[in-house]
């Protein structure tokens, strides 16, 4: 890979050929505050927080490509001024009670006023009546809360760039520009797929999932929903999952999910889910021991094709399946039971 070498702040850095300068700064331990940039997407630079100074020019680091001998200076008075300005804008509506929110500790606007710093009394004498716009909570699986968005466009470049579907946009204009829909429908009835991509790039608690707990422990696992195999993180607090995330090493899915992978796993800690096998008995379900069920299911199996012959038993596999236990189960039908009679749920 070609690379370029550039100084921050009297210090040499070594960034990749064709990288923004925000990428390079952050890549090389220089925090830049940021809340529109997001390495998956392309830079907008809509926020102007990452404003520094190069060549004794002030710039916007996400538009700026590395380039050899750049001289970087990521504090200046001007570059301060300028940043204050912008996060001042961005505080004068924006809720400043941080305790009841969900992103509280995770949100990026906290710590982007924590580095940049502001004047409360400024603030007081900065905000304008505030224009209340009701949360859409249509969606089953997230909310979007207008008050807390910061308008960055992420959600609309991800839904846009990322899944292709351009199920938000900004709507209106000026000082009531908004995140919506087309027609200002509910997100539900809208193209929105309810993939979350969005929701977890949001730098703010504007887009939230409906249910989240923060988990205790994370374990990686594959998707159990098709054969894509695409790697998650689940995190758990005893026996309950918490939390599903995407892979970002994973080869097949490079860190996204769809709904289903994202938010589909309330069935794992379902009461109605069977924990022990049931054989029917006089018409009712009784509980049973693992060796009982096979038991029974082998004998079953043998006296319909004694009685019936092979080309009465058919098989349904699963995409849920893997390769090698659909493998399995067609081995089994044709090997065994003697027949060609195997079908598959994704079959079109």
């Amino acid at each position: 890979m070609d690379t370029v070498k550039l100084t921050i702040d009297g210090v040499e850095v070594e960034a990749a050929a064709g990288a923004n300068l925000l990428d390079a700064a952050l890549d090389a331990g220089v925090y830049i505050p940021h809340l529109c940039h997001h390495p998956d997407l392309t830079p907008s630079g809509a926020c102007r927080l990452c404003m520094v100074d190069v060549n004794g020019r002030s710039v916007v680091a996400c538009r700026v490509p590395v380039e050899d001998g750049l001289t970087v200076s990521t504090e200046t008075p001007d570059v301060t001024k300028s940043r204050k300005v912008a996060l001042e804008l961005i505080l004068a509506n924006h809720p400043l009670e941080c305790l009841p929110c969900s992103a509280n500790g995770k949100c990026e606007l906290q710590r982007v006023s924590a580095f940049i710093g502001h004047d409360a009394d400024r603030m007081v004498r900065l905000r304008r009546t505030e224009t209340a716009v009701p949360p859409d909570t249509s969606n089953p699986f997230f909310d979007l809360e207008m008050e807390k968005c910061v308008l960055c466009g992420i959600c609309v470049r991800t839904c846009d760039e990322l899944q292709n579907i351009g199920a938000i946009d900004f709507t209106h204009r000026g000082m009531d520009t908004r995140i919506g829909t087309f027609a200002d429908r509910p997100i539900i009835d809208s193209s929105c797929v309810s993939c979350g991509e969005c929701v977890v790039r949001c730098p703010v608690g504007a887009l939230v999932p409906k249910t989240f707990e923060d988990p205790a422990r994370e374990a990686a696992s594959i998707c159990p929903f098709c054969g894509v195999g695409c790697g998650m993180f689940i995190g758990t607090r005893g026996n309950r999952i918490t939390h599903v995330r995407g892979d970002q090493d994973n080869p097949a899915n490079r860190g996204s999910l769809c709904v289903k992978g994202r938010f589909g796993l309330g069935y794992v800690n379902s009461p109605d889910r069977l924990t022990e096998p049931l054989i029917r008995e006089n018409g009712a379900l009784r509980p049973a021991t693992w060796d009982e069920a096979l038991t029974t299911v082998t004998r079953r199996l043998t006296e319909i094709k004694e009685k019936h012959g092979a080309d009465a038993f058919a098989a349904m596999s699963s995409a849920k399946c893997s390769n090698e236990e659909n493998y399995l189960l067609q081995k089994f039908t044709r090997g065994v039971m003697g027949t060609n009679n195997v079908d598959h749920c994704a079959r079109t």
